[in-house]
């Protein structure tokens, strides 16, 4: 039977790509070895933790097949090989990229691998599940081919020119995308550099002059998000909250974290479960995060509909 790709963690967006939801270490570039993928042109990359932020940006142009593989798994050597080739089949409109597991430890953690290889893919920055394991090529080639439709359904349907030859010394080609409006461009320039004081004062103004530009507000609340999280750990995030049930702004870090990471109905729950318990001030503040929160999900968001009902329900 053919997997169905399931649905996605977060809400394809296309406004803030949520990466660096957690302080990362500085980890070497996966060195090129004999059984990592080629690299010709950008079809095939080899990424790491803290070469991922190319990645994510690559991600809103074309889907990206993420593999979490091994040098000392043969069968994650075999799999490669089949990603590899099938994804060249789609003519630069899916690029692979492997990541050493044992190099890439927070990308493992990321994207909640229990087994290698696990594939994964991105579409604007967002995580789609694929599989772990081994699978027919006629199961991973109709997965691409699903995974083609998802990516034309959120507006990720560019395509990368592959570079004149098959070895490392062929020119990658460039993706053509469109430019980001100025302000939004500043703000995203800031994301990269982790000044996100930066990029939320540069999604205010862009509020500021189109009270209507509905991707500022949502990359706003996204950008707030990351603020909260940077330099915490998700051993810290989680530790916290777990010896401080009553402690509210534990609670809310966690709360970000699993939206971060796709959790969205537990972070919901969680908030709305505390909601009659806390005092006038504490709920102001559910309030509001929940409300931010809705903009980071998505408001069209079915899962953004139950906890606003739930909520209104607590109110009145």
């Amino acid at each position: 039977m053919k997997n169905p790709i399931p649905p996605s963690g977060a809400a394809l967006r296309g406004a803030v790509d949520l990466s660096a939801l957690v302080q990362r270490q500085e980890a070497p570039a996966a060195p090129s070895g004999a059984h990592a993928p080629a690299a010709g042109g950008r079809i095939v990359v080899e990424t790491d933790d803290t070469g991922f932020g190319a990645v994510l940006e690559l991600s809103r142009t074309v889907p990206v097949v993420v593999a979490l593989w091994a040098s000392w798994s043969e069968q994650s050597k075999t799999l490669l090989g089949s990603l590899e080739r099938l994804v060249r089949a789609r003519d630069g409109r899916l690029v692979l990229a492997a990541a050493d597991a044992d190099r890439s430890p927070q990308l493992v953690q990321a994207f909640q691998a229990q087994a290698i290889p696990t594939v994964v893919a991105l579409v604007a920055g967002q995580p789609v599940p694929l599989f772990a394991g081994e699978q027919p090529d006629d199961v991973i080639s109709d997965l691409f081919d699903q995974l083609l439709e998802l990516g034309a359904q959120h507006g990720v349907s560019g395509r990368i020119e592959q570079g004149d030859g098959e070895g490392e010394d062929a020119a990658p080609a460039e993706p053509a995308e469109a430019p980001l409006p100025p302000l939004h461009q500043e703000a995203y320039d800031a994301i990269e550099r982790r000044d996100y004081a930066a990029a939320a004062a540069a999604y205010r103004t862009a509020m500021a002059q189109d009270p209507r530009d509905t991707l500022a507000v949502a990359g706003l609340a996204q950008v707030n998000l990351l603020g909260r999280l940077a330099g915490k750990t998700l051993d810290e995030i989680r530790s916290a909250a777990a010896a401080g049930p009553d402690d509210l702004a534990a609670q809310l870090d966690v709360v970000d974290l699993d939206v971060s990471g796709g959790h969205v109905d537990d972070a919901f729950d969680r908030l709305l479960t505390m909601f009659p318990s806390l005092d006038a001030d504490g709920q102001k503040l559910v309030r509001e995060r929940l409300v931010e929160l809705f903009e980071v999900v998505g408001t069209d968001d079915a899962r953004v509909a139950t906890a606003r009902r739930r909520l209104a329900s607590l109110l009145y």
